[in-house]
């Protein structure tokens, strides 16, 4: 089947469908022209139905048709001036609409008025008309002239948008039984839109929403089936594939309300971007884009204090430890933005080193990037880096942060998390670096594994160099929450289990987490690293924490598939040093509010400098120790308050 000729919906091809498109196509060509001898055809037409119906031909002498021809070049000449300045000879008849009705009438008004003017002046003042037969008109004819143009001008436009519209090739991939959610402004310009693609793609089965009085209306010959309440049986009575959700002002909890409603459906869910991302209000259908499962996290966009933050990174120097993973890379993108004067990226993986150097020389070509292989545990490749590149900040994301293995490998979170971090702070107070913001976790709260409690040990240990011997580095902390898409996370583990056909593990029905986006974290990091003057740990506002059952239930559905069905989730119990839940508070007695909404400041104890010194001695020894419980002893010593939970059973 040829794609490229006009047939029906259904897939029959229309009579005369070839010749049709070869004279649109010739018409498009020369569209001026063709629009001249269209319009004065028609013109030409009406008057002659305005005098077929003002005089009986059948009873009436043929005088009329010399009237007709006597007429007929100054309705064409007159009708041709006014339609053409009000532009409606060039307007696209594919896209007529009431615009164009609206000047339709008011170019047949003026040209109505304008000929009744004349038969008065005709009529009162018969000395400036010669007597000719011209002036001699029957006033019943420009009337029925008026109702036939109009009439006649608007059906071949209109006919011309429908033959467009209606009589569409079909797309290669066949017609996608639609639902839309929404019947407002957006759904009915998403309406249009579907029906001026130029392939076939959807066919719209309805519409639903929220407010039940809109039930039965019709937006453009579509019914709008029920609520949102009625989304799954709407689509199991009709043999939906495809949900469009059409609401972009919908927040974060009703999405996730609407794709609730959706699962035990097998379908595919898409959505039109937030309102801020239609410009002026449009739509298009390219615009429709699968709902992630970012959509359903996120929250709104982030205001930035961009002044502050400019101030912090414009003109500097700036070190990313860690570069080339998921953090530390997006950190490289949102400092780029701000303009530092060159970027130093210190990562241990060459091929995550390679990759982002390259892509910020494309992006951001005007800023020098230095990338630098380098093992932070190495403390004298470190302090060389510093000492050749002299950073002005410095940002460590550097860390090994999966729970498990550290459980597994407590020797490598002290070695890395601790004297890692150790090495990058001293070196910054050996070569006067102005600032250094260290990324941490809220895992360092109330810790029950080995790295969450390497990291509280990292951040005591650099907040206690901050103003001491000479060091005129301001250090800084920043906590959150797991990030989405982050390597390790949970969001691509159950994307490649959905992609291999299940199960999704998860480890118990009530694990809960705190959530935020790669982008949304990076830039509060900087927004915090700017807020504060050293010495402090802020923590930033991850929302509402979300089950991990719910958010495994999302993504089955938002791959149009189905809970127990097509896809099963099983619980393996917790792993070690996991909590049941994280714990990240930011309101009570020992916080304090910043300039952002969204970044509090954690009042910490401080911690003599005595017992750090004894508790990194004792971590030196057990840098490579196997024994599990020595660690766990040692930390105990400097952070009392870990718990240790779910201890990893011995490997073989």
């Amino acid at each position: 089947m040829d794609e490229t000729k006009p047939q029906l919906n259904g897939g029959r091809r229309l009579p005369g469908s070839r010749l049709f498109a070869r004279v649109m196509d010739l018409a498009g060509r020369h569209r001026l022209l063709a629009s001249l001898v269209v319009h004065n055809a028609v013109f030409a037409l009406a008057l002659l139905l305005a005098f077929l119906i003002r005089f009986d031909v059948a009873g009436e002498s043929p005088g009329w048709l010399r009237l007709y021809l006597l007429w007929l070049p100054f309705f064409l000449v007159v009708k041709t001036i006014i339609f053409g300045q009000l532009k409606l000879l060039r307007s696209s008849w594919q896209y007529a609409g009431i615009r164009d009705l609206v000047n339709i009438l008011i170019a047949s008004w003026v040209f109505l008025m304008i000929v009744y003017v004349i038969y008065l002046l005709f009529t009162y003042m018969p000395t400036l008309f010669y007597r000719s037969p011209l002036f001699s008109f029957s006033r019943g004819v420009p009337l029925l002239d008026f109702l036939a143009t109009v009439f006649l001008i608007s059906t071949a436009r209109l006919g011309v948008r429908l033959y467009r519209e209606e009589l569409r090739p079909v797309s290669s991939e066949g017609l996608r039984r639609v639902l839309i959610v929404g019947a407002g402004n957006t759904a009915e310009a998403l309406l249009r839109e579907i029906f001026r693609m130029r392939e076939d793609r959807y066919r719209v089965i309805g519409l639903v929403d929220d407010d039940p009085h809109k039930t039965g209306t019709l937006i453009h010959s579509i019914p709008v089936l029920g609520t949102t309440d009625d989304i799954k049986r709407i689509c199991e009575e009709n043999k939906v594939e495809e949900v469009l959700i059409a609401v972009p002002s919908a927040t974060q909890k009703q999405l996730r309300a609407i794709i609730e409603k959706c699962q035990g459906a097998k379908l595919r869910i898409q959505s039109l971007p937030g309102m801020d991302a239609l410009i002026d209000g449009r739509v298009t259908v390219s615009q429709i884009r699968s709902v992630e499962i970012k959509d359903l996290l996120g929250r709104e966009a982030i205001k930035l204090d961009t002044e502050d933050i400019a101030h912090f990174i414009a003109d500097r120097a700036v070190l990313i430890t860690g570069a080339g993973g998921s953090i530390g890379s997006e950190m490289c993108r949102q400092v780029c933005v701000f303009k530092p004067a060159r970027l130093i990226l210190l990562e241990q993986a060459e091929n995550g080193l390679f990759d982002i150097g390259n892509e910020l020389r494309r992006s951001f070509p005007a800023i020098p990037v230095a990338e630098v292989i380098c093992d932070i545990v190495d403390r004298d490749r470190v302090t060389s880096v510093f000492k050749i590149h002299r950073p002005d900040v410095v940002i460590h994301a550097a860390a090994h942060k999966h729970v498990p293995l550290m459980e597994l490998n407590p020797c490598e979170a002290v070695k890395n998390n601790i004297f890692g971090t150790k090495n990058v702070a001293d070196a910054c107070c050996a070569t006067g670096v102005k600032e250094f913001v260290m990324i941490s976790t809220d895992k360092a709260v109330n810790p029950s594994s080995i790295m969450g409690c390497t990291k509280r040990v990292a951040e005591i240990y650099t907040q206690s160099l901050n103003g001491s011997n000479g060091c005129i580095t301001n250090f800084k902390a920043v906590r959150f929450g797991n990030v989405l898409g982050s390597a390790g996370s949970v969001v691509p583990t159950f994307e490649r289990q959905i992609r291999q056909g299940g199960p999704i593990t998860i480890t118990h029905p009530d694990m809960t987490r705190y959530f935020m986006t790669i982008p949304e974290a990076s830039q509060l990091v900087l927004q915090a690293a700017a807020t504060g003057q050293g010495g402090q740990i802020f923590l930033l506002d991850m929302g509402e924490p979300v089950k991990i059952v719910d958010l495994a239930r999302d993504m089955i559905t938002l791959s149009g598939l189905r809970v127990g069905e097509d896809i099963d989730i099983v619980f393996t119990g917790c792993r070690p040093g996991e909590k049941l839940f994280e714990e990240l508070r930011t309101a009570g007695e020992d916080m304090e509010p910043t300039v952002h909404p969204k970044v509090k400041v954690w009042k910490h104890r401080k911690v003599e400098w005595d017992k750090i010194q004894e508790a990194l001695a004792e971590f030196s020894r057990l840098a490579t120790c196997t024994d599990r419980d020595r660690i766990v002893a040692a930390l105990q010593l400097l952070v009392p308050e870990y718990a240790p939970m779910n201890p990893p059973k011995p490997q073989a």
